[in-house]
């Protein structure tokens, strides 16, 4: 029987890309909805994806205008899921919403609004296009499994890393603007976040499925 993995979601119709990549590197995803008492079981990892924004108020900041309206539930829910996974340090792969709420649920902080945000916000009818370059800390995990020290990735996120969260180091960021594209937790077997969507670029990218694939190895 392949590992298990838990892929917590909040909106049924975005969620099949993430169990798509994960299946494509021989791991049963197991996917479930945001609710009450939800725990990582018997799975052997944990998957956060995207979504809405995270609550400012858990950093200690009043939402800005830009910013969506809050899902405390989501993030609680999250939050404890993070915890359990730490805990029992069982992988963690975290995308998009899911690195903003890693960073912040340990301590860290967000930019609510990226002066910058049109070049992180590309909506297009094909999700897997590049919209911008990040470049990657040499030495890192994640350089270890890009194997280069930039990669072209898509994009749809406004918000980004502000104050980063004890223990984590920054492993990808804009080398034009300067946002935090990825961050690691060495202290952990595998504890990564990543700004983008490479569960959208697996096809098209193979550099993107490593990202699933030493997630896998790592179960």
């Amino acid at each position: 029987m392949s590992a298990r993995v838990l892929v917590v979601y909040r909106e049924r119709a975005d969620v099949q890309p993430y169990a798509d990549a994960i299946a494509s590197v021989g791991v049963e995803p197991l996917l479930e909805e945001v609710r009450p008492g939800l725990g990582i079981g018997l799975c052997c990892g944990l998957v956060l994806t995207g979504g809405d924004d995270v609550d400012p108020a858990l950093y200690g900041e009043i939402a800005s205008p830009e910013t969506e309206p809050p899902d405390p539930q989501r993030d609680a829910v999250e939050a404890a899921l993070i915890d359990e996974a730490l805990a029992r340090d069982v992988p963690l792969l975290a995308i998009c919403r899911g690195m903003q709420l890693l960073n912040v649920h340990l301590g860290g902080s967000l930019i609510q609004h990226l002066p910058t945000a049109g070049r992180h916000v590309r909506r297009t009818s094909d999700r897997s296009l590049p919209a911008h370059r990040v470049a990657i800390q040499p030495g890192s995990l994640l350089a270890s499994i890009a194997r280069t020290d930039t990669w072209e990735v898509n994009s749809r996120h406004h918000q980004a890393v502000a104050r980063l969260a004890s223990g984590f180091k920054i492993c990808a960021s804009d080398p034009e603007d300067g946002t935090v594209e990825a961050i690691e937790l060495p202290a952990r077997r595998f504890v990564l976040a990543v700004q983008w969507h490479p569960e959208n670029q697996i096809s098209s990218d193979p550099g993107q499925r490593n990202l699933f694939q030493s997630f896998a190895t790592a179960l």
